[in-house]
């Protein structure tokens, strides 16, 4: 059943399937949203690399508004990160069953607001600019420590370069011949399953990018929306299971 999988999808009884299409879903909206923000500001919001790296070069040529957007995108993909953990660990704690579902749901929630308040921010361009990259980073840092926790480290969403490096080390040992074995020295083995799912994050990353820079040209901010709502159609079901069971808790202690 549609509710059985959402439940399964984010709530915290998991399995490696159940993480891998989690993965693939917010690649999608991790790649629509990079591409919408750049777009929008000309900077893209999940490559911590590239930021740090224009930080590096703005230090030389002395563009300090460079600089200060990027520490300003650091802090708050650092931040964005930090809260998830903070957010899991609380749920986890209490037995909630919405512990990685409760950071998607705050995604969720600031993607809609941006969607709905993305263009009249912009008329303050001075403002609108490091506000915008630092709020999507933040959104950034949120969902990929989510995918990151819930994996075990096995999943990232919001940037392909671990993607690209990993899919090259199992195609490198997928031709690779094994000539001379031993028991010191096993089969060179290629890990199917895996290669598998990292071609689908890559490719669920770039299909996102192409939908959200088609629907950022033709509808502007409010291209933000249908994402919001994906993410909120993954996280619902186990949210709502501990608003029922807390309601049911507090009617039991009434009667």
């Amino acid at each position: 059943m549609p509710i059985d999988y959402a439940r399964r999808l984010t709530g915290t009884v998991r399995t490696k399937r159940e993480n891998s299409h989690l993965g693939v879903g917010l690649a999608f909206v991790a790649g629509a949203t990079n591409a919408g923000a750049y777009l929008a500001v000309s900077q893209y919001t999940s490559h911590m690399t590239g930021i740090v790296s224009s930080m590096a070069d703005a230090v030389v040529l002395g563009q300090t508004e460079v600089f200060l957007t990027g520490v300003g995108s650091l802090c708050a993909f650092t931040l964005g990160a930090a809260t998830t953990a903070v957010m899991v660990n609380f749920a986890r704690r209490r037995g909630l069953s919405s512990a990685y579902a409760l950071p998607l749901l705050v995604e969720a929630a600031l993607l809609l607001i941006f969607g709905f308040l993305g263009a009249r921010l912009q008329l303050v361009h001075s403002i609108f600019v490091p506000a915008t990259v630092s709020l999507l980073s933040f959104m950034m840092g949120l969902q990929n420590a989510v995918i990151t926790k819930i994996s075990q480290s096995e999943i990232r969403t919001t940037h392909v370069t671990g993607i690209v490096t990993d899919i090259g080390i199992e195609l490198g040992k997928y031709v690779y011949v094994n000539r001379h074995e031993s028991s010191a020295a096993p089969r060179v083995m290629a890990d199917r399953r895996r290669l598998k799912l990292l071609t689908m994050l890559l490719a669920s990353f770039f299909s996102g990018g192409v939908l959200g820079a088609i629907g950022f040209r033709s509808i502007g901010y409010s291209a933000t929306i249908p994402l919001a709502v994906v993410l909120l159609t993954l996280a619902a079901v186990p949210a709502f299971d501990d608003v029922r069971s807390a309601l049911r808790d507090e009617r039991g202690r009434g009667e």
